[in-house]
């Protein structure tokens, strides 16, 4: 009987990730569409209405007034200790940190840098646009206004428009922008418009900021994403660069340099014209049972060879015999004396 166990989220999620090794051939880039261009167009011209609408110190500034004397941080104050935490979805290091841990995790699974250089680009452009407008205006927060009914403009401040606003809209929103499929970008953009509006709003709550700012943040945030693919084909090329540095980089450390070109022929390079080897003379054989030359012993001692029992031992301090004068060398006759009776 065949049974199979059911497969819990998780293990669903590692085993999708399991089948990605490489990066993918047909990633979704989105592109400046007609739609596109549309919304852009359209957050443009909201942009410079609530900057417009400042300026003139109309309506909307007399309402700015109106939230901030009604100070909602009084009104509910058993939720001021939990948007505290809140608003850091908004602060530009913490989320950063959190995003590109993840963007970073998903480049390494798929071989490919466009998440963090888009993410980079994004910031980028934050910084670039947002920061030139908070010191342009310089408007002063509510906290610091100093006229009932005035605008507060150009009076050093650094408030408009809202950087907490638009930093949750292109830090969430980057997600969504760069999801794989059409279902998740969908959620991902619900729950990235959730919580920039909610740090919009709780920044109003906490009376660091005017609603005219917050209206002026989220139109900031948006431009930014909607003209995101503007800048793909410089993320490609900075792609492309970084890639072939590696591939050099990794070239240099293992040593395998490009072969030198051959160098040019001098006289003492050219090589010498060889004779040929003359050919070996066939050794020469001897007849059978003809005589050969007696060489002598190489491990005798050179002179007359005599017997060895006429050779007298010989030390170093001489010979070892001692001396006998009643003993006669052999073969010559002595006489003895004769035993008889």
């Amino acid at each position: 009987m065949r049974t199979e166990r059911n497969l819990t989220r998780l293990e669903r999620l590692f085993a999708r990730l399991d089948r990605e090794p490489e990066r993918p051939v047909n990633l979704d880039v989105p592109r400046m569409s007609r739609h596109r261009v549309v919304l852009f167009g359209a957050t443009l011209s909201f942009y410079l209405a609530i900057v417009v609408a400042v300026l003139t110190t109309s309506w909307l500034v007399t309402f700015d007034w109106q939230v901030m004397f009604f100070r909602p941080y009084q009104q509910w104050p058993e939720i001021h200790a939990f948007l505290d935490y809140w608003v850091v979805l908004g602060q530009r290091g913490p989320t950063a940190v959190m995003v590109m841990a993840w963007l970073g995790w998903r480049s390494w699974r798929q071989h490919t840098l466009r998440p963090l250089l888009t993410f980079g680009a994004a910031l980028l452009l934050l910084n670039i646009t947002v920061g030139a407008a908070k010191l342009g205006m310089g408007r002063l927060g509510p906290h610091y206004a100093t006229t009932i009914g005035s605008n507060e403009m150009w009076q050093g401040g650094d408030i408009f428009p809202s950087g907490h606003t638009a930093n949750a809209v292109v830090t969430w929103g980057i997600l969504a922008y760069l999801a794989s499929t059409p279902r998740a970008r969908r959620w991902l953009s619900a729950a990235s418009a959730v919580i920039s509006l909610s740090v919009g709003l709780t920044t109003v709550y906490l009376g660091t900021h005017w609603l005219s700012d917050v209206f002026l943040g989220w139109a900031a945030g948006l431009l930014i994403l909607l003209a995101l693919p503007w800048v793909e084909p410089l993320i490609t090329q900075v792609e492309a660069w970084i890639f072939s540095l590696r591939e050099l980089w990794r070239n240099r450390r293992s040593g395998a340099l490009p072969a030198p070109a051959p160098a040019a022929a001098t006289p003492a390079m050219v090589p010498q014209r060889v004779s040929p080897p003359a050919p070996e003379e066939a050794p020469v054989r001897e007849p059978v049972g003809a005589a050969r030359a007696v060489r002598p012993p190489g491990l005798l001692a050179p002179g007359p060879h005599t017997a060895r029992s006429e050779r007298t031992p010989v030390t170093p301090a001489g010979s070892r015999r001692p001396p006998h004068a009643d003993r006669v060398p052999r073969g010559t006759t002595s006489a003895r004396p004769v035993a008889g009776g």
